[in-house]
Parts: structure tokens; C-alpha cells; sequence
């Protein structure tokens, strides 16, 4: 999230993206959101593999985000995509064909439409489970046994 984010609310956080604040667009300034960090580390560690899917599609911008993961510990960040000249994050998601996509709900920038697994063919939707968090919200929520339990 930007670095405003940890001194206001979701909600604050949502509405200076909705309203395309500057501070939104400096994404060598973002920092994880709660414990974020730790969270992928002990699935990781339990056997998940993780990759991450960004936003941005420029090669600057994926080293920017690339640095981000990086410089706070997140594990794996080898394995950060991105769309293609031409690519939906859908087609991203069905090259990869993950056991679980797990993406914000979108709410500033139009909520469903723009985010992933909706998008997806539907004779691959069976074969991905989809967890939706808030925007902004973080995933501590999640159980420390997710992904793995499979009794999601």
C-alpha cells in the first residue's frame, strides 16, 4: 500500500486512490500492509509457493515493484508477473494456473470488473479458488494454515 496508508483508515486510503492523489502513483514509496510480510512468509514456509502479480506493465515499474517486495523480505520475488503487451491479468492467471488467486476486491477502480478472477475461462474457474479481500484490507485475516488446509 502507499505509505500514507499506515497513518489512515481503509477507508482514507481508498478515496486518495479514487480521487488518483500523486502519492498514490509513487510505488518505490509503498510498504506492506500489516503483517503481510510474515504472513506469506510462514505459508512459504509450510510448502506454498508464492507468486505475486502486479499492476504495473512497464519494465521500470516492475523493478520498482520488484525492489518494494525486496527491500521488506518478501519471499520469492522472482516470481512477480505482469501483463504482456495485449494481456488481461486473466490470461496471466491462466498461464500460471494457481491453486488459489488472492486479489483485493477493486473497490477504487471500479470493484469486479477490474479485478482477476472473474475473468477467468470458466472451464478453469473449478481449478482455482478464489479468495477476495478489501482493498487496502491486508490478508492477516486469512488463516495462518491457508493455503494449505484446502479446507477453504
Amino acid at each position: 500500500m502507499p505509505n500514507f496508508g499506515k497513518s489512515v483508515s481503509r477507508e482514507e486510503r481508498v478515496r486518495m486512490t479514487i480521487n488518483q492523489d500523486q502519492i498514490v502513483h509513487k510505488f518505490e514509496n509503498y510498504v506492506p500492509n500489516d503483517n503481510s510480510v510474515d504472513k506469506i512468509k510462514m505459508w512459504k514456509s509450510r510448502g506454498a509457493e508464492i507468486y505475486y502479480l502486479t499492476s504495473r506493465d512497464t519494465e521500470q515499474e516492475i523493478e520498482i515493484i520488484r525492489g518494494v517486495l525486496t527491500k521488506y523480505g518478501f519471499p520469492d520475488v522472482q516470481n512477480l508477473l505482469y501483463r504482456k503487451t495485449g494481456e488481461q491479468y486473466k490470461d496471466v492467471a491462466e498461464r500460471l494456473m494457481p491453486d488459489i488467486v488472492i486479489e483485493d476486491d477493486c473497490e477504487s477502480i471500479g470493484g469486479e470488473s477490474e479485478m482477476t478472477y472473474p475473468h477467468i475461462r470458466e472451464d478453469l474457474k473449478s481449478r482455482i479458488k478464489s479468495v477476495v479481500v478489501k482493498e487496502f484490507g491486508g490478508i492477516s485475516m486469512l488463516p495462518d494454515n491457508f493455503p494449505l488446509n484446502r479446507n477453504y
